[in-house]
């Protein structure tokens, strides 16, 4: 990664704030520093640019050239080779994947797109969905061979991934690990909804970001959440919907029953070192529903905050605090 020169806030008296943007997975990214006076943004904005620009190119189920889409189009049995960013991030999902019981499964490409979701998608076609969910015999941990060593990866079955469930995380990251390089000590990068925080703003005071109420249509804040050494992501089903003969569907795909999830949660939110690990976990709580999702929270030791159809607050296990929500971990 290149460098350039940057002067960090916690070096200024009178730090001055700068707020940085740019598109990247069909939304935009952006980043919040506060630096001395001189300091000029123009090669930080460009660096941030690049990193989700490559997460993107590579990961991207939109892109017909993005290194997911060229695993995804080759043969079974045949090894591809992966570039880094993309390794780490298949390695990462199919650890959740297990660890949460298939919860969480990035092979779930086709179901999403016959559901009407997706890149290519169109109209939800529940017959092409069936067919589909009848040929998937095993989640992507046991079809999705990586080779850590050799940095590759190879399909045991017909398998379509997708990983619109963690690569927004993981690109946050990457926007976290320019930053660092850059020499800054305190700053918010984020895309959407899915945030990480570093340091705290001048005086002390924590990042706050607004917590969403789950409300389709509009957006409205339901809380804030003050952050300070700390990602934060949220998975919902209250933004991307169908209705399919009177039943309403959201994108999410619930890899278990090789259909949408049907979850009495509508919103969860999980806080976690990584954007990356925050958001594959919220929405494999999701998935997994209040009483399944509770014992997976408290089993893997995750800080979460689930929300029901009416807004209310049903899984927030003790861990889970306003001195956690600021990043100070007991």
């Amino acid at each position: 990664m290149s460098s350039f020169p940057v002067t960090a806030s916690d070096r200024s008296e009178t730090p001055l704030r700068h707020a940085l943007s740019g598109p990247t997975m069909g939304s935009r990214w952006t980043a919040v520093v506060h630096a001395a006076a001189g300091f000029e943004p123009a090669g930080l904005q460009a660096a941030l640019q690049a990193a989700v620009d490559r997460v993107d190119g590579q990961m991207s189920s939109w892109k017909p050239g993005s290194d997911l889409n060229r695993l995804n189009a080759a043969p079974v049995g045949q090894w591809i080779d992966l570039p880094a960013e993309l390794a780490t991030v298949l390695d990462a999902a199919l650890a959740i994947g297990a660890a949460s019981g298939g919860a969480f499964d990035i092979g779930v490409g086709d179901l999403v797109t016959a559901w009407g979701f997706g890149a290519g998608a169109g109209a939800p076609d529940p017959a092409a969905a069936a067919a589909v969910a009848r040929r998937r015999n095993s989640a992507a941990p046991q079809t999705l061979e990586l080779d850590r060593v050799n940095r590759r990866a190879r399909k045991h079955v017909a398998l379509r991934l997708d990983l619109s469930g963690i690569a927004k995380g993981f690109g946050v990251d990457e926007l976290g690990r320019v930053m660092a390089a850059a020499g800054l000590r305190s700053w918010l990068v984020g895309i959407d909804g899915e945030m990480l925080a570093r340091g705290t703003k001048p005086g002390g005071r924590p990042w706050a970001i607004a917590h969403e109420r789950p409300c389709e249509g509009h957006r409205a804040i339901a809380g804030i959440l003050e952050l300070a050494d700390c990602a934060v992501a949220t998975s919902g089903d209250y933004r991307h919907v169908r209705e399919v003969d009177g039943r309403r569907i959201s994108h999410t795909m619930d890899p278990r029953r090789n259909a949408p999830a049907a979850s009495d949660l509508t919103s969860v939110t999980v806080l976690a070192e990584t954007c990356m690990a925050a958001d594959a976990w919220a929405t494999a709580v999701l998935v997994a529903g209040a009483a399944a999702g509770r014992e997976l929270a408290d089993r893997r030791g995750l800080r979460v905050l689930a929300l029901d159809r009416d807004g209310e607050m049903v899984l927030s296990p003790q861990r889970w605090s306003r001195r956690d929500a600021a990043g100070e971990h007991p």
